[in-house]
Parts: structure tokens; C-alpha cells; sequence
């Protein structure tokens, strides 16, 4: 009966261990957080929305804003049936422990039970000694009252051990209680994110019915932001070009110092006295730190989202139009700065039209141009860290306070796409 007893405890023991690592407590929690970010991705969709509303005018930077809080809401949805499917796992799980406890703290008060009415057929202290007294010889007696103290020990422990079942087992029902709650809560909020979903999409096929109407000024408005397109990717080109001739200049000038010097003192400078290496061993560092921190590099601005992506894509309602982006487009709330992505050095500013005033920062090989500013808060030579401010971000009164900010990363003279160099 000992060791049956001491079975039970075991695979009850073995049930409560082997359970609490279970992934999905881990899964919904980081379904959780996914939901809590896709939260806040809409508060500043929304806000957008808000800044929008102040036009009647239907435009591009308004469906631009409905169709990335649609995609947001669908995707809300989906993460919050992950949770509802989640819980469900887990309240199962849960159910299915609790019945095993059950079980096996049924099974031990059964064994205690038969304990105890086996140790009342012997009862006292008096029956005890006689017990021992009866013994053959001093050796019997003393193994018999060693088993009386560990047959006593014994039934204490049981009692714990009863007790310690008995208290997770009211631990699994109130975990049960609050997972119920929590399933409640979420198919709650699955339900309003579904009305607004569609209310969404509603406003989306109006306004989209809308600009499909007005095809003649969406066309004339593409082809003016076409041609400041061009007219900034040209001046960008020129700037990074005059930098990598400025640069090259002062590695040939640094070299001609150190072949003068080796030709006045006969001595050969080493790699690491170098002007030429040394230069290299800078561009090298930075480089290098850069490439390492792809795919996790802090946004351009504190939030938004990427509204035109890099590369050719179709217009989002011109038919059998497409457009063509050297950088990307994100769009933020009215009143944003543009940070750095990265440590560097500013070496250019400019003005383009359309795009207002224009920043380029160099990260060794790597170049970030910021574009589409109003004040800017840096000027050429200045060093700027990772997140630093470097300009305020134009927003159109005249179209729907749209604040768009037009972002660059090149490698030299060949263009990257950044999405893959920022983060997720």
C-alpha cells in the first residue's frame, strides 16, 4: 500500500511538471503582445483618420490610411481567433489535469482512509508497548520501534501530501475560471473589431468608388509627383556622387602625404600610421556595424507605417498604372520628427521641390537620405547618434494633413531596399 501510494503521488506529481511547460501558455501570451502592438498600430492609423476628416476632399493619403487600418483589423482579428483557439487549448488542457488530480486525490484519501482504520485496530500508546515488549529478543524490539515511528511519519506525510494535492487542485480550478474570463473578454473584442472591420471597409469601397471617378486629376497628380520624384533622385544622385569624389580626393591627397613623408625620412609608413588606412580602417567600422544591425535598425520616425513600398508596384487605383520608388514613403501623425537609423555624420542638405528640405547621412559605405522636411536640426559635419532627431516632418494642410516622410538607404550609389534594414 506504501508504494501504491507513493505511485499515485508520483503521476500526479509527474501530471502538474510535465503540464506547466506546456506551449501554450507561451503561445497566447505571445499572441497577447502581437494583439497589444497591432493595437497601437491602429490608435495611430486612427489619428490619422481623425486628421483626415477635417477635409471633406476624397484623396490618395485617405485611402491610404483606411486600407492599411483594414489590413490592420484583419489581421487583429486573425491574431485574436489565435488567442480564442489558444485558450481553448489551454482550458482543455487545464480540465484534463484537474480530472487527473481529482483522480488521483481520490485514490490517496482512499489509501489514508484504509491507513487509519488499519492503525485504530492497534490504538494507544499502551498497545504500542506491548507491541514492542512482545518481542524475542532486543534487536526485534528495537526494529519495532522503527517501524512504529516511520509507519507513523509515514501517515503524517500522507496527510501532507493530501493536502498539497488538495490545494493545486483548487489552484487548477480558479486558472480554469480566469482563462474562461479571459476567453470571454477576447470574443468580446473580436466581436467589436469585427463591426468596425466592416464599417471599415465600407468607408474603403466609397472612397475608392470616389477617386476612380476623378481619373483625369489622379493622372495629372501622378505626373507632377513623377517629375519632383525625378528631380530629387537626381539631386540625391549629385550629392552622393560629389561625396564619393570628395572622399576619393582625400584618400589620394592622404596617400601623396604619406609617399612625401616616406620619401623626407626614407621610412616606409606602417598600415597603422597610414593617413589612407586609417581613413579605410574608419569606413570599414562603420560599414561593418551597420551591415550587422540589418533587418534591426529603429524606424525614421517614432511611428507610422510604410505607405509607397521600394521597387515598381501598381497604383493603388489607376488601372494598369504602376509606380516606381528608389526609397520608401511612411506615414506618420502630424508634429513627427525624423530620427537617424543609424550613428553617422551628416554630409548633405538640400532643397527639392515637392519634398521640401533633404538630409543624406553617411554610415561608412552605407548612405540614409531623409526627405520632405520642414526644420531641420542639424547641418553638414555634424556626427548624429541612432533615434537623434534630425528634422520636422512636412504636413499638407491642403491634403488631408498628410505627413509623409521619403527615405533612402544606399550603399554608395546603389540603391537598397529599407524595408529589409529596418525593423518588423
Amino acid at each position: 500500500m506504501k508504494n501504491a501510494f507513493r505511485h499515485t503521488l508520483f503521476l500526479a506529481c509527474f501530471v502538474l511538471v510535465g503540464t506547466a511547460s506546456s506551449a501554450f501558455g507561451q503561445t497566447v501570451k505571445q499572441l497577447e503582445e502581437q494583439r497589444n502592438q497591432i493595437l497601437k498600430r491602429l490608435e495611430t492609423t486612427n489619428k490619422m483618420l481623425s486628421e483626415t476628416k477635417k477635409s471633406r476632399q476624397s484623396s490618395l493619403s485617405k485611402l491610404t490610411i483606411l486600407s492599411r487600418t483594414v489590413a490592420e483589423r484583419k489581421s487583429l482579428i486573425s491574431t485574436l481567433n489565435g488567442e480564442i483557439k489558444g485558450l481553448d487549448n489551454e482550458m482543455a488542457r487545464i480540465e484534463q489535469e484537474k480530472q487527473t488530480l481529482e483522480k488521483y486525490l481520490s485514490a490517496a484519501k482512499d489509501a489514508y482512509a484504509k491507513l487509519v482504520r488499519e492503525a485504530s485496530i492497534n490504538k494507544g500508546a499502551y498497545a504500542h508497548l506491548m507491541f514492542i515488549l512482545s518481542a524475542d529478543n532486543f534487536n526485534q524490539s528495537y526494529r519495532r520501534l522503527r517501524y512504529i515511528r516511520e509507519y507513523s511519519n509515514y501517515q503524517k506525510a500522507q496527510a501532507q501530501e493530501i493536502e498539497k494535492l488538495t490545494v493545486k487542485l483548487k489552484e487548477k480550478s480558479m486558472t480554469l475560471q480566469q482563462k474562461k474570463v479571459s476567453k470571454e473578454t477576447v470574443l468580446t473584442q473580436r466581436q467589436q473589431e469585427t463591426v468596425k472591420l466592416s464599417e471599415d471597409e465600407k468607408q474603403e469601397k466609397t472612397l475608392l468608388n470616389s477617386l476612380n471617378k476623378q481619373e483625369k486629376r489622379l493622372k495629372d497628380d501622378l505626373r507632377k509627383q513623377q517629375k519632383q520624384e525625378a528631380e530629387l533622385n537626381k539631386k540625391i544622385e549629385k550629392a552622393i556622387a560629389e561625396q564619393i569624389r570628395k572622399e576619393e580626393e582625400k584618400r589620394r591627397l592622404a596617400a601623396e602625404r604619406d609617399a612625401k613623408k616616406a620619401k623626407e625620412t626614407g621610412v616606409k609608413p606602417t598600415e597603422a600610421n597610414s593617413a589612407v588606412a586609417a581613413l579605410t580602417r574608419e569606413e570599414k567600422l562603420l560599414t561593418g556595424n551597420f551591415e550587422k544591425n540589418k533587418g534591426r535598425l529603429p524606424w525614421p520616425v517614432e511611428k507610422g507605417f510604410v505607405s509607397r513600398k521600394f521597387g515598381t508596384h501598381p497604383h493603388p487605383v489607376l488601372k494598369y498604372v504602376t509606380t516606381n520608388c528608389n526609397g520608401i514613403y511612411i506615414q506618420t501623425t502630424a508634429g513627427s520628427n525624423a530620427r537617424a537609423v543609424y550613428d553617422g555624420v551628416v554630409t548633405s542638405r538640400f532643397v527639392a521641390s515637392g519634398y521640401n528640405n533633404a538630409v543624406i547621412i553617411r554610415h561608412g559605405e552605407y548612405r540614409t537620405i531623409y526627405a520632405n522636411l520642414t526644420d531641420i536640426y542639424v547641418k553638414e559635419g555634424d556626427k548624429v547618434s541612432a533615434k537623434q532627431s534630425i528634422g520636422k516632418i512636412y504636413t499638407d494642410d491642403e491634403n488631408d494633413n498628410k505627413t509623409e516622410l521619403y527615405f533612402q538607404v544606399n550603399k554608395d550609389k546603389n540603391k537598397q531596399n529599407p524595408e529589409i534594414w529596418i525593423t518588423k
